[in-house]
């Protein structure tokens, strides 16, 4: 099996004429332009380095019974959001509890460790909080509040722990709400309706507006709001009293038409942003100008092997806490699309593909010491961990989780 997940390294960035994918100039003039570079950007930790290893509270967000899950093979099994303690000799999880809750397909928590936020992916979507016992790591139950949208299919929370920002995707909608001191949800203080739709290949897609990810930069002080249905990343501030957004003053980051962003990530750098194109399985890398929240196109490179050719999205993207590397998944070729990540330019080239040892991994992360990456295959109930081989960035299997059609893999206070 490894042996289909073998290519030759050659071709790094997208053949634009094969793929008939990316007008990329038009593009890059759509952008504003290039600020110059900070010599020397701070990294993500204070410390310059990634977390210690250690036993650590990890929390699984699943796709609930009884229904057939979105791009899945049989009805769910699951039943809420599932605590493990991690192992940290393997990677491996074992069992500590299991939380009844209504499709908490995806997870955040706060900056302390201490609270757990979750959405419930529904037509009448909702976001939900709950506190983490430092000692077990067990959750209890602390207030929902509604996400004032459809299909809530996003969250994270402002690095100060002040608020908590949704994005409902069917309705095109990224609410945002102060969390209170206790940890409860608050009231929404703000609501950013995106515009637009994509003109790709894929209409049944983007018909409409569809938010797919919010998350900050690093220092909290710019929000971003991915949209797949209009192929742009819109910027926007917050005003930190308020928790009122407006817009940026270069207020979007377009990508190719058909591109259909789902999730970015950012280098620790903070110098270079990643956007996760679903629909067409290829990264847009771009320059970022911190100060101005501005985007200049870089690189378009695929997530594939040049000779795939069967059906294939892509799911999650995630950076490495050392900067050195990036992976995302693929849901089709079922596989890590492995990165290295050129330290001066930011670019991309790719290192291989690691199968998954399962189907349509949806979820993926990369614990806080960056020793192991964590792959949620939704339709085989399972969790791939790999040990992250820091000479090189390949991954080395190391074993599989079982547990049912999970989503989203997040990691709390040490265990």
């Amino acid at each position: 099996m490894a042996e289909d997940f073998k290519h030759n390294r050659k071709a790094r960035s997208i053949d634009v004429t094969r793929r008939q994918l990316f007008p990329l100039l038009g593009a890059t003039a759509a952008l504003a332009a290039k600020a110059s570079r900070s010599l020397a950007a701070p990294p993500s930790d204070p410390s310059g380095k990634p977390a210690k290893l250690q036993a650590r509270f990890v929390y699984v967000g699943t796709y609930t019974a009884t229904g057939i899950p979105p791009g899945g093979t049989h009805p769910s099994t699951a039943i809420g959001i599932y605590v493990f303690s991690m192992d940290p000799s393997d990677g491996g999880l074992k069992p500590v509890q299991t939380v009844s809750a209504s499709n908490p397909s995806f997870l955040a928590l706060d900056p302390t460790l201490k609270h757990l936020y979750s959405v419930n992916e529904m037509t009448d979507g909702h976001v939900t909080a709950y506190a983490i016992d430092q000692a077990n790591g067990k959750l209890s139950f602390l207030n929902s509040m509604s996400a004032n949208g459809k299909d809530t299919t996003h969250l994270s929370v402002q690095p100060s722990g002040q608020y908590l920002f949704a994005a409902n995707y069917t309705s095109g909608t990224f609410p945002v709400y102060r969390i209170l001191a206790n940890g409860f949800i608050g009231p929404m203080t703000d609501e950013f309706q995106s515009v637009g739709n994509g003109t790709g290949p894929n209409p049944a897609r983007q018909e409409g507006p569809h938010a797919h990810q919010i998350i900050t930069d690093f220092d909290g002080n710019h929000v971003f709001a991915v949209d797949l249905g209009a192929d742009k990343v819109n910027v926007l501030n917050l005003d930190p009293g308020t928790g009122v957004f407006s817009p940026n003053t270069v207020p979007f980051a377009p990508v190719a038409s058909g591109s259909g962003p789902r999730h970015m990530a950012f280098h620790p750098d903070r110098q270079h942003a990643y956007v996760l194109d679903e629909l067409v399985s290829s990264i847009t890398v771009f320059d970022y100008d911190p100060a101005r929240a501005a985007f200049i196109w870089k690189q378009t490179i695929s997530t594939l092997p040049a000779d795939f050719t069967g059906t294939n999205t892509t799911a999650e993207i995630r950076a490495h806490p050392s900067g050195q590397f990036l992976d995302n998944t693929n849901r089709g070729h079922n596989s890590v699309t492995m990165f290295e990540i050129d330290p001066d330019t930011g670019e991309l080239e790719v290192i291989g593909w690691e199968p998954t040892r399962g189907q349509w991994p949806r979820g993926m992360n990369i614990d806080p010491s960056g020793t192991f990456l964590y792959a949620a295959n939704q339709n085989t109930d399972s969790i791939a961990v790999f040990r992250i081989q820091l000479s090189n960035g390949k991954l080395k299997f190391s074993t599989l989780v079982h547990t049912p059609t999970p989503v989203d893999v997040e990691f709390g206070p040490p265990a």
